[in-house]
């Protein structure tokens, strides 16, 4: 049995491009805001994942049932009806920031946000800097 390919690699495509190409003007201001905050707590440049994860530093996963791969270790992306935040060690582990977010909704490792004006931002920046300490500490700064 042959192994599928991972769809969620990086691309090489411009990130600025893909942004720019976000036809919400209120989600393209916050893509770029959270992508700002990004690029402070990771020191890294964002690099495009897939079709439309902009993704800071990477790691290497691997299953029990022997699928790998890479992944970035923090990520945003503009969809059509939510900024999705990757906060790739698992959302629940960080139960006492999501209380005091604001109106969100969430699944295992995404944070979904309708508009970043609905969030405490402070809030926000403290989750995903906890996050992306999470991952160093279990993958190192990759």
């Amino acid at each position: 049995m042959t192994k599928a390919a991972n769809k969620t690699v990086p691309t090489g495509q411009s990130v600025a491009t893909f942004v720019n190409s976000v036809t919400n003007p209120e989600r393209r201001t916050d893509v770029r805001v959270v992508m700002h905050n990004l690029a402070a707590i990771t020191g890294r440049r964002p690099r495009l994942w897939g079709d439309s994860i902009i993704g800071y530093g990477k790691y290497h996963y691997r299953y029990e049932s022997g699928r790998e791969g890479d992944m970035p270790m923090i990520g945003v992306s503009p969809r059509a009806k939510e900024l999705v935040i990757y906060i790739m060690p698992g959302v629940a582990q960080f139960e006492a920031e999501l209380k005091r977010l604001g109106n969100t909704r969430t699944g295992k490792s995404c944070l979904y946000i309708k508009r970043l004006s609905d969030v405490d931002e402070d809030v926000l920046r403290r989750l995903m800097q906890r996050s992306y300490d999470v991952m160093c500490e279990r993958y190192g700064r990759q």
